[in-house]
């Protein structure tokens, strides 16, 4: 078994207004291990992060990184991690390898060594041939390829990755979880991961923590998570007699559906319910026919396995709605702490 590289107890972050970013929180991360924080938009992921890398004073608990106190050994902490934050943060008028370069001279590193992991991580992320070409002229793909590269000069012990392909095109987004996969593969780095995508934690990740509100809801393996449902989804929109649909309705149906033996739960679900049931394939055309009695209309009718965000909805009583960042020019270059 692994020893644990991050250790956190009781994290609580407060702001001066009274508003509560962080609620007592406490989880750890094994050595070699890809973790993730999976929610939405004002979770609490990214200010988890930046306590963890030194950016932000907790108002309380305790933080071990690698065996060292947050507390005591803020400079030695900085030395061991790399940190992608979410917006791009590279020079556009530097090339790719002028960025590492300048990154890696940051770290106190030159020669030899700074070249020899400077074309070693272009051959990585895939910018080998645009090694040499200005960074205003990449795509956004491949500037986030780039950024990923440059905190990895110095081999960190731990990668701090804050929501890395937000923004990202479905086909960019799935390159990036390549080369993050390749990198905790052979390079043997923990990566620490949020992000608000359900594929990306569920494809990623070890384990994972499901936060909302500043609170871990629930922690586990993907597949451990996802067997806590124990049953098939099958999420219903419906309308009454004339077509409409309010609460009353929803109302009616969950009425209707507590008649029917064999559901698990019954859950409120946008403009609908989902419930979970044993054998879902068998148990459409009963709910069918239950509904078509209470003369229900059923608009849809979805059946899948159980997902992560079954299990946020099961924990939170509602679904992880995800909410693109609008895209920004690169800002300049900067020293990672």
């Amino acid at each position: 078994m692994a020893s644990e590289i991050i250790e956190v107890k009781d994290l609580v972050l407060t702001y001066a207004d009274g508003t509560k970013a962080v609620q007592d929180i406490s989880f750890s991360v094994r050595e070699g291990e890809f973790f993730g924080f999976l929610g939405p938009n004002g979770a609490g992921k990214s200010t988890t992060i930046k306590i963890l890398t030194t950016l932000l004073q907790k108002t309380s608990g305790s933080v071990k990184i690698a065996g060292l106190d947050l507390d005591k050994d803020e400079s030695e902490i900085r030395k061991i991690i790399g940190v992608q934050s979410q917006d791009t943060s590279v020079d556009p008028d530097l090339t790719g390898r002028e960025n590492m370069i300048l990154e890696g001279n940051l770290q106190q590193m030159s020669g030899k060594e700074l070249k020899e992991r400077v074309d070693y991580l272009l051959d990585v992320v895939g910018l080998k041939d645009a090694a040499d070409k200005r960074a205003n002229r990449y795509s956004g793909g491949m500037r986030k390829r780039l950024d990923l590269a440059t905190t990895l000069v110095h081999k960190p012990k731990i990668l701090f990755l804050d929501e890395p392909t937000t923004g990202l095109d479905p086909q960019s987004r799935a390159v990036v979880w390549d080369y993050l996969d390749e990198l905790n593969s052979k390079e043997h780095i923990t990566i620490f991961l949020t992000t608000q995508y359900l594929e990306e934690a569920d494809r990623l990740c070890e384990r994972l923590c499901i936060v909302d509100g500043g609170k871990i809801v629930a922690q586990g393996s993907p597949s451990e998570l996802k067997q806590e449902i124990g049953a098939d989804a099958i999420t219903i929109t419906m309308r009454d007699a004339e077509g409409k649909y309010d609460q009353n309705v929803k109302q009616s149906a969950k009425q209707v559906l507590q008649t029917i033996p064999g559901i698990v739960d019954i859950l409120d679900s946008d403009d609908g319910v989902t419930l979970y049931v044993k054998n879902g394939g068998m148990f459409v055309p009963e709910l069918v026919r239950a509904f078509d009695k209470s003369n229900i209309k059923l608009v849809s009718i979805n059946l899948s396995s159980p997902s992560l965000d079954d299990v946020f909805l099961k924990h939170t009583g509602k679904r992880i709605r995800v909410e693109e960042v609008a895209k920004q020019a690169p800002s300049g270059m900067f020293g990672r702490r």
